[in-house]
């Protein structure tokens, strides 16, 4: 047998196994023959991508046009995953994702629209972006939205704005935070939440402090913290509501958590047993920190496809809906919470 043959058999084996196809499959998609499937197209495909596989030229198809993505940065881990799931669902879709990531100092969000829109994107999705900031001007995206181009909106809905909008519920999360802590039988939470002129922020602020009140009777004053959705903001927020006596504190982001278990140890205290924490998002590996993190999981994938299905519809002129789009939060109990130490 030819070393070349033992090379093509080897690769069709090591795709089919990634795949979970029969070598038989891998040949037709690699070949271009009909009688495949979509979805198992779309399986060897990955599987090419995934072991390093170069695509054969007939397999690469040309692009149905370009679509502009934009997030705030990539430092926290949540945006790289809602990055991900959008780029693969419009690559799915024949669409080829720019993707556009800020930094303090660096290209403005309002700058990357404009060499988009010199790029003659097909529409532009904002994640987290100046939407979601209730101190800035929604101008810029009747603008755009006047020159017709389609544009979705995940996680900060505003009024007045042309476009479909895709969000968690914030309200909700802080509802399954709360209560998960109360059923431990802790009585003094805190919130270390990022700044207030963020809506999501706004909107988890507001149900905190309801849930404070329904579930044990206390105003919300004393119990927050604002400071920046960071490890160093939460690890400077947990320190002030632990130094006020609080046993358990709900966070913004999953950084803060970390942040904030940080500022328990830094006092000599344990995570769980001494100060129970809850974080927000569930981002990649966050699972297997010390302690694992109990934390309130954002529905990347699901949201991710009703961005890009809007967007989608929203290009094809078949215009989405305006109403907010909300997403249910999962609460995952892992290692960081506990029931609440014994007072004396």
């Amino acid at each position: 047998m030819s070393p070349t043959l033992t090379r093509v058999r080897t690769r069709l084996t090591d795709l089919a196994e990634q795949a979970g196809v029969s070598t038989a499959t891998v040949s037709r998609v690699l070949n271009g023959k009909a009688g495949v499937s979509t979805q198992t197209r779309q399986a060897v495909l990955a599987a090419l991508d995934v072991l390093g596989y170069e695509r054969p030229e007939k397999l690469r198809t040309r692009s149905a046009g370009l679509v502009g993505l934009i997030v705030p940065e990539l430092t926290n881990p949540v945006f790289p995953a809602f990055a991900q799931v959008i780029e693969s669902m419009l690559s799915e879709r024949g669409y080829t994702p720019l993707l556009c990531t800020q930094s303090p100092g660096g290209t403005t969000e309002d700058q990357y629209v404009e060499m988009l829109i010199d790029h003659g994107v097909d529409g532009i999705v904002f994640v987290s972006g100046l939407h979601a900031d209730a101190s800035a001007s929604t101008e810029r995206y009747q603008r755009l939205r006047s020159r017709g181009l389609p544009i979705i909106l995940v996680n900060g809905f505003a009024d007045g704005i042309d476009a479909p909008t895709v969000s968690t519920d914030d309200a909700a999360a802080m509802d399954l935070a709360v209560r998960h802590l109360v059923s431990l039988g802790h009585r003094s939470i805190g919130l270390a939440v990022g700044p207030d002129r963020f809506i999501p922020t706004r909107r988890k602020l507001k149900s905190f402090a309801d849930n404070l009140r329904r579930h044990l009777d206390v105003d919300v004053a004393g119990h927050v913290v604002t400071t920046l959705f960071t490890v160093e903001g939460g690890q400077a927020a947990a320190a002030e509501l632990i130094a006020s006596g609080h046993t358990a504190i709900v966070c913004g982001s999953d950084l803060m958590a970390l942040g904030a278990i940080r500022a328990a140890r830094a006092r000599g205290l344990r995570v769980p047993e001494d100060v129970s924490v809850v974080g927000y998002d569930d981002s990649p590996l966050i699972a297997f920190t010390d302690p694992p993190l109990t934390t309130v999981r954002q529905p990347v994938q699901a949201m991710g496809h009703a961005a890009v299905a809007a967007l989608m519809a929203e290009i094809s002129g078949a215009p989405s809906p305006r109403t907010e789009l909300l997403f249910y939060p999962e609460l995952i109990v892992r290692g960081s919470t506990g029931a609440a130490r014994a007072t004396s």
